[in-house]
């Protein structure tokens, strides 16, 4: 692959997505576990919100590898490998991203193990990790706006 430049309409839209999946998230009883285990969409809600956040996210940190370095990544764990390696995230951040590969891959092929439980608790003690990562995206781009068709301007906002 060659490296080309970056598409900041597949950015933003996967960016605007990851901000509505965690908005949904954060809408639900998370203050009040029984409330929230009361009724079963809670937990129907945030199984598919948490799992099309993380999609939103590596699709985010696949098209920067693609686009901005000509790499192809085959898993969302080496999509997070490959990020730190660049540069885009900070080790930590890359430590964080991979866990993060795992659980959607817990949530897509193993959604049989994912018990409500968890999900909760992921919710309430791990959400500000799709923030995070958010945040570190946006970081790397506006410090590289020679990579991208429209570069992220201080009126999209920081974070």
């Amino acid at each position: 692959m060659t490296p080309s430049t970056l598409y900041r309409r597949v950015i933003d839209e996967r960016l605007a997505l990851l901000d509505q999946m965690i908005r949904q998230i954060e809408q639900l009883s998370l203050h009040d576990e029984d409330a929230f285990f009361a009724d079963n969409r809670n937990v129907h809600t945030a199984e598919s919100c948490l799992r099309r956040a993380l999609e939103a996210l590596f699709d985010v940190g696949r098209h920067i590898l693609a686009k901005a370095f000509g790499i192809p990544s085959a898993s969302y764990r080496e999509t997070a490998a490959r990020l730190a390696e660049r540069d885009v995230l900070d080790k930590d951040e890359g430590k964080t991203f991979a866990q993060m590969a795992g659980y959607r891959d817990r949530l897509t092929h193993l959604y049989h193990e994912v018990c409500p439980a968890e999900l909760y608790q992921v919710c309430v003690e791990d959400l500000g990790d799709l923030a995070s990562m958010r945040s570190a995206f946006q970081r790397w781009i506006r410090a590289n706006p020679h990579r991208i068709d429209h570069p992220l301007t201080d009126a999209d906002g920081q974070d």
